[in-house]
């Protein structure tokens, strides 16, 4: 079944997140299992983010979060963000193009 991790934070650094974000991308080719990845910002709060990761399953999911590559860099943007992300974890039950 097809998996979305929904990741939401804030940060006044979204410049130097997206950097952290291209060099994992770079640092994870052809090891990591996420399909897709969309960042998203809040129009009524400009510093409120929430990126959408694309997942063939929960268990690829999980195999990309133990990625080396992944923990190193969680802990990079950690530092970038004000206070702790929020994760929601959600199975695709339905997937229609419109």
């Amino acid at each position: 079944m097809a998996f979305i991790q929904l990741i939401e934070y804030t940060t006044s650094k979204p410049d130097q997140v997206a950097e952290v974000y291209t060099e994992w991308e770079q640092a994870s080719q052809g090891k990591r299992t996420a399909r897709r990845a969309v960042s998203t910002r809040d129009r009524n709060d400009p510093n409120r983010y929430c990126d959408i990761v694309y997942f063939d399953s929960y268990e690829s999911a999980m195999e990309n979060s133990q990625l080396p590559q992944t923990q190193e860099y969680a802990g990079k943007l950690r530092e970038l963000m004000d206070g702790e992300p929020t994760f929601r974890d959600l199975d695709v039950v339905e997937d229609r193009e419109l």
